[in-house]
């Protein structure tokens, strides 16, 4: 089942987002799966940052392409995002998965996302749609944490 969340406008440079996405897909490296995914993530300044998923043997080690395509952002210095498309070959579309929410909420909490492939997009959501209450560094501090006395 796919998800097709209430975000139904284009997102920022779906259309070149989703190109350069379909383009880096070719490079996955999926031996085990054959599942191959490309993301195309774009920031704040314009530039277009671009991942493919990457497989390993211990299938723990595995990295999605939403992930890599935001460490290629973050070892760039881009560290604010706007938008990002996931293409995927095949009849399988699906959004990011949870360890990817989770991931990219750790910088852009209310970033959209479609994702799609060669037919087109298929679902749109941002991604405090697909990930409500999202677990941040915020709760970490300690001056963050809501006061309970009195209470």
């Amino acid at each position: 089942m796919e998800y097709n969340g209430p975000v139904q406008s284009p997102v920022p440079q779906e259309e070149e987002l989703l190109a350069a996405a379909l383009e880096v897909l070719n490079q996955a490296h999926a031996p085990y799966s054959e599942f191959r995914v490309g993301a195309a993530l774009l920031d704040a300044e314009g530039k277009v940052h671009v991942g493919c998923n990457v497989e390993n043997a211990s299938f723990g080690l595995t990295i999605c392409a939403e992930r890599v395509a935001v460490s290629s952002a973050v070892a760039s210095g881009a560290r604010e995002y706007r938008s990002m498309v996931i293409a995927f070959v095949g009849e399988t579309k699906v959004p990011p998965c949870g360890a990817c929410r989770q991931f990219m909420a750790e910088f852009a909490p209310e970033l959209e996302i479609a994702w799609g492939g060669p037919e087109g997009i298929v679902g749109r959501a941002t991604l405090s749609e697909l990930l409500p209450s999202a677990f941040h560094g915020g709760l970490l501090d300690a001056r963050a944490q809501p006061d309970t006395e009195g209470a």
